[in-house]
C-alpha cells in the first residue's frame, strides 16, 4: 500500500473521478443499442476466418472491393438496418470520452469509426454507440451484439484465434503513469509498489514480468479513483489514456520510455472479413488522404506531439 500523503485537491479529483466512473458504467444507451444484431450474411467468396495460429499479430485481409457496399455483404446488411453499431469507451480521454457539456462520446476512436458509417451510409452520424469495458471487447463481437469495436484494441495473437482485425490504425506504446511526488521513472523503479490496469487488458497481463503487485479494476478510470484515493502507487497504459490522465490530474506525470508496441486495430467477429476488408479500405483512405493526420492533431497532437506517419497496413491472410 502506497504511503505518499494525498494531497488536499487530489481528494477533490479522486472524488470526481469516482463519480465519472459511475456514470460512465451508466451512460444512457441509444434504443436498442445493446440489442444482440444477427449475424449478416457472409459476403459471397468471403475468406474463412483467420487460423488459430499466427505468425504475425498485425495481418489482416486486403481490401477487394474498397469501400462498395455489395448486394449480399455484411455492409449492406448494415445499411439496410440504418446505423452502424460500435462498442467503444466512454471515459478515455482523447480516444473516447464523453464530453460533459454536449454528452457526445468524442476521440481518435470515435472519429475512426465515424469515417466507417459514412463509407456505409453516407453519413458519419449513423452510428448507435455501446458502452463498453476492456474486458468486454472480445464477447460483443463473438455474440454479435456489435458491428466493430473501436476502442483502443491492441492486436494480438490470442484474439485473433476469437475475433479478426482490421489492420493496424495506430501504434501505442505502455508507459506508467505517477504522482509528481514519486522518483520512479520507469517501470523498473517500481518495485514491490501497487500498479493499476483495467481487466481484461495485455497492459494487466504484462505486469507478471515485473516485481510489482498488479491490480486489476474494471476501467481506466476506476484505476484513475484508486491513483487519486492513493490505494494504488501507479497506472500503467498505453501513453494515448496516461496522457488523458494527465490532463485530468495536474499531481500525475508520465515517466519512463514506451516498454511495449501497442498496434490498435479494429474489432471485427470473425465469420464477418467482408467487413474487416471494407473497413481496411477505409483506414487505407484516411492514410492516404490525409485524413489520418487531421484526426491525429486534432486529438493527440497537443498531449503527443507532432503527427507521425501513419502505421503501414500490413495483409496477407487469406
Amino acid at each position: 500500500m502506497s504511503t505518499r500523503r494525498t494531497h488536499p485537491v487530489r481528494a477533490v479529483l479522486a472524488a470526481t473521478a469516482l463519480v465519472a466512473v459511475v456514470l460512465g458504467g451508466c451512460a444512457t444507451q441509444a434504443p436498442d443499442a445493446g440489442a444482440r444484431v444477427a449475424p449478416a450474411p457472409a459476403a459471397v467468396g468471403a475468406a474463412a476466418p483467420a487460423a488459430v495460429e499466427c505468425t504475425d499479430a498485425t495481418t489482416s485481409y486486403a481490401p477487394t472491393t474498397g469501400t462498395e457496399v455489395t448486394a449480399g455483404s455484411t455492409m449492406a446488411a448494415i445499411r439496410d438496418r440504418g446505423h452502424l453499431l460500435v462498442g467503444v469507451s466512454a471515459d478515455t480521454l482523447r480516444m473516447g470520452a464523453r464530453n460533459p457539456f454536449t454528452g457526445q462520446i468524442e476521440g481518435f476512436d470515435i472519429d475512426v469509426a465515424r469515417q466507417v458509417a459514412q463509407a456505409i451510409l453516407g453519413n458519419p452520424d449513423a452510428i448507435r454507440f455501446r458502452v463498453i469495458t476492456a474486458g468486454d471487447r472480445l464477447p460483443v463481437l463473438q455474440e454479435h451484439e456489435v458491428d466493430l469495436v473501436v476502442r483502443a484494441f491492441t492486436i494480438n495473437c490470442e484474439r485473433w484465434q476469437d475475433i479478426a482485425f482490421s489492420a493496424e490504425y495506430f501504434t501505442a506504446g505502455q508507459k506508467v503513469l505517477v504522482s509528481t511526488e514519486s522518483d520512479a521513472q520507469g517501470i523498473d523503479d517500481l518495485s514491490g509498489q501497487r500498479v493499476c490496469a483495467p481487466d481484461g487488458t495485455t497492459t494487466l497481463e504484462r505486469l507478471e514480468q515485473y516485481d510489482v503487485e498488479a491490480v486489476g479494476a474494471l476501467t481506466h478510470s476506476a484505476c484513475l479513483a484508486l491513483f487519486q484515493q492513493g490505494r494504488v502507487d501507479a497506472i500503467t497504459g498505453d501513453d494515448t489514456v496516461l496522457a488523458g490522465f494527465v490532463a485530468q490530474d495536474p499531481y500525475a506525470r508520465v515517466v519512463g520510455e514506451a516498454f511495449s508496441a501497442e498496434p490498435y486495430g479494429v474489432g471485427v467477429a470473425a465469420d464477418q472479413v467482408d467487413l474487416v476488408r471494407f473497413v481496411n479500405a477505409v483506414l487505407d483512405g484516411m492514410k492516404a488522404d490525409g485524413t489520418w493526420t487531421q484526426v491525429y492533431d486534432r486529438w493527440l497532437g497537443e498531449a503527443l506531439g507532432p503527427a507521425p506517419a501513419p502505421p503501414t497496413s500490413v495483409y496477407g491472410r487469406s
